[in-house]
């Protein structure tokens, strides 16, 4: 059974996570229920900007300021196909309302809308994303393998993404220092 619901949190990968697809993450949970939970990874950019994306997926981008715009990695799941975290939600075809503020969207329609009007203005675009089973992430909170915080808009959307992971250790009050599980003596 479920002790908490975690949707709208991010997970802090702990320091000795050694899976390669979470180590130093920061991972904003867009659903979590009794099925299993799907998030997103916020501070982990690949090598392609959003330029290079819409010329990829022939969709144009005619507004100004998303061209330098990184692309994330999701998650290891469905790599092939994009992801859109946005605010503010918006009416798009296939969007999960992560709370009244935030959408997680899957249809390209919300890239074209980028494209052509430039909104939604805040936007990550990740290819991929992170899943877990029923009680699959639980089971690793019991590991002691996550830290979880309550997420904030800004730290999505106003800060460049190798701040989110220090910015969301400063909300949950500890930094990695404190984590760290072989500390160094002088």
């Amino acid at each position: 059974m479920q002790s908490v619901n975690l949707t709208d949190h991010f997970l802090i990968a702990m320091p000795a996570m050694a899976d390669p697809y979470f180590s130093g993450t920061l991972v904003y949970i867009c659903e979590h229920n009794e099925q299993g939970a799907l998030g997103i990874i916020v501070n982990r950019p690949i090598d392609m900007t959003l330029a290079a994306l819409f010329e990829k997926i022939e969709v144009p981008l005619e507004t100004q300021g998303f061209d330098r715009m990184p692309v994330y990695f999701g998650g290891p799941v469905q790599t092939d196909r994009g992801f859109v975290l946005h605010r503010p939600i918006g009416g798009w075809q296939s969007t999960l309302a992560v709370n009244q503020q935030v959408g997680l969207t899957s249809s390209r329609d919300v890239l074209q809308a980028v494209g052509h009007e430039g909104d939604p203005r805040e936007i990550i675009v990740t290819l991929g994303y992170s899943g877990w089973s029923a009680g699959q992430l639980e089971e690793e909170l019991a590991q002691n393998a996550w830290l979880t915080v309550p997420a904030k808009p800004e730290i999505l959307f106003d800060m460049p993404f190798e701040a989110r992971l220090p910015a969301a250790m400063s909300a949950l009050g500890v930094s990695f220092t404190n984590l760290a599980e072989d500390a160094g003596h002088a």
